[in-house]
C-alpha cells in the first residue's frame, strides 16, 4: 500500500459498504483501502502507515470496540472515525470516550463523512 497524506482506511464486515464508501471517498480524491474484518486490517496496515481509519462498531469477530482498544493498545495514533446502524441512545458519546474522534450513524450524509475526513487532516492529526 502506497502511503499518502490522504489516505482512508475502511473497516466493515458489509462488502456493500465497503465498496460504496470506497467510490465515494475516491471522487473527493482519497486514496482508499477497505477491509471486511478488523483482523484483515492489522495484518495489513502497520502503526507507521499514515492515514483515517472509518470503523464499524457491529462486526463479525473482533468487532469495533474491541479493534479501538487494540489500536490503543499498541500505540496507534491514528484518528478512527467509527460509524454504526445502531440506533442505541449514547452511541455517539461511548464512541468518542472510547477514542474516536468521529461518529457517524448510518445511513449517514456523505458530505458529513467527507467533511468529518477532511478537518482531521486539516488539523494534522492524521497520525501513525
Amino acid at each position: 500500500m502506497p502511503i499518502d497524506k490522504k489516505q482512508v482506511f475502511i473497516v466493515d464486515d458489509d462488502e456493500a459498504v465497503c465498496r460504496s464508501l470506497k467510490c465515494l471517498l475516491m471522487t473527493y480524491g482519497f486514496t482508499v483501502s477497505t477491509f471486511l474484518s478488523a483482523e484483515d486490517y492489522f495484518v495489513a496496515v502497520p502503526n507507521s502507515m499514515k492515514g483515517c481509519l472509518i470503523l464499524d462498531i457491529h462486526m463479525q469477530g473482533l468487532d469495533g470496540w474491541g479493534t479501538m482498544k487494540r489500536l490503543i493498545k499498541s500505540g496507534s495514533k491514528r484518528p478512527v472515525i467509527m460509524v454504526s446502524a445502531d440506533k442505541k441512545d449514547g452511541l455517539r458519546d461511548t464512541a468518542l470516550k472510547a477514542g474516536a474522534i468521529g461518529f457517524l450513524q448510518k445511513p449517514f450524509d456523505a458530505q458529513a463523512l467527507v467533511d468529518l475526513i477532511n478537518q482531521t487532516m486539516v488539523n494534522n492529526i492524521v497520525g501513525i
